[in-house]
């Protein structure tokens, strides 16, 4: 739908979406979803849609720490929740610090 009109602003959390539902529903598509992510990550940034980027991040992280990769989850999502100033209570950044404490 964003392709066919061309209407971009949710086009990083349609990403992070399609990664969520391939970790849920198609654990053997692991390398699909985290490229999903991946994708996700650079619409956010390209945008600098701060929000979305973070669960992107979120997303990936959770991923690659179920893969082992604790350190790359950690160092990929560090920088992203210290881009923030405020709104520590909102649910995401929540479960992003939640996951740099279970990762650190």
């Amino acid at each position: 739908m964003a392709d066919r009109t061309g209407e971009r602003w949710f086009e990083a959390e349609l990403h992070r979406l399609q990664g969520e539902w391939l970790v849920a529903h198609r654990r053997e598509e692991q390398q699909r979803a985290e490229a999903s992510f991946h994708r996700a990550v650079d619409v956010a940034r390209r945008q600098n849609a701060k929000m979305f980027g973070l669960r992107a991040s979120t997303g990936l992280a959770r991923l690659w720490r179920d893969q082992g990769k604790r350190t790359e989850a950690r160092d990929l999502l560090a920088p992203i929740y210290g881009w923030f100033a405020e709104g520590f209570d909102t649910p995401d950044l929540k479960e992003a610090k939640a996951l740099l404490e279970e990762l650190a």
